[in-house]
């Protein structure tokens, strides 16, 4: 499946480096898809060089074998494959015949697809929707530490959610693909003896201050873990993730003992 991925892989990057993209769709009111093209493009397509399945049109959407790969809006518009995702991106169709389908990738490469004849290829698409990578668990921890001749108490609860964070890649082709993930919400409370100093629910959006808004759309609010406590109050470390990537980000959360709230990145 190697050159599966790479041709999703290059769906996606090629998406974005191709200048003949519309952000958010564009105004499509006045354009006239060809009905005729799409309805050849109908069914499971191989790579011509090594007859690796690339990718299945049915209806108005391409699937891939990819279970984390989302599925993504198609149109055939003049000569033109236009793949609807996270961007819009338009292809240049070069050739099709009810058999094959060429078209010209964002780095400007021939892609040469056969339609597949093995009824058995239709298995590769058998998951319903994509999976999500990012683990979908509760995690609890409870922590004390003393200051001084005081004892804190500290909680901290990662809640998995549905809430959906899309992450554009390229597959091997160079074609822009949305993976699919999902975020968490963390909630922290910091107890001295039996009085309450902080009790909150933390999302990835209450980082905007410290973390570029490109980085935070595609991000995972991934851990948030004491560090120590000094005479500031007692820190926590939020962890920021890109997903399948090791780029992140490390936010400072201080909460003083007046549970007055602070933060800082501490480094990317």
């Amino acid at each position: 499946m190697k050159a599966n991925k790479s041709f999703i892989l290059f769906l996606c990057c090629a998406a974005i480096l191709w200048g003949c993209r519309g952000k958010g769709g564009g105004n499509r009111q006045d354009v006239v898809e060809n009905r005729e093209a799409k309805q050849l493009l109908q069914g499971i397509w191989l790579n011509e060089d090594d007859e690796e399945v690339a990718f299945m049109a049915k209806g108005d959407s391409i699937y891939y074998t990819d279970s984390t790969s989302q599925p993504a809006r198609f149109m055939i518009v003049g000569d033109s494959l236009w793949m609807i995702g996270a961007n819009t991106i338009k292809y240049v169709i070069i050739k099709q015949a009810p058999h094959l389908f060429y078209f010209q990738n964002g780095n400007g490469d021939l892609v040469k697809l056969v339609k597949s004849e093995n009824t058995n290829d239709r298995f590769l698409f058998s998951h319903k929707r994509p999976q999500a990578i990012n683990q979908k668990t509760l995690i609890k921890r409870d922590t004390v530490v003393t200051y001084g001749d005081k004892r804190y108490h500290l909680y901290v609860q990662i809640n998995p959610t549905t809430y959906k964070v899309f992450k554009t890649t390229y597959n091997d082709d160079g074609v822009e693909v949305d993976n699919v993930y999902y975020d968490n919400i963390i909630h922290i409370a910091v107890f001295c003896g039996a009085k309450k100093l902080f009790s909150r629910d933390f999302r990835k959006t209450d980082f905007r201050r410290q973390i570029p808004s490109d980085f935070l759309r595609q991000s995972i609010f991934s851990d948030m873990t004491f560090l120590h406590i000094n005479p500031q109050g007692i820190h926590f470390t939020a962890a920021i993730c890109m997903p399948d990537d090791p780029s992140s980000y490390l936010v400072d959360v201080a909460i003083s003992f007046a549970g007055k709230l602070s933060m800082g990145v501490v480094n990317h």
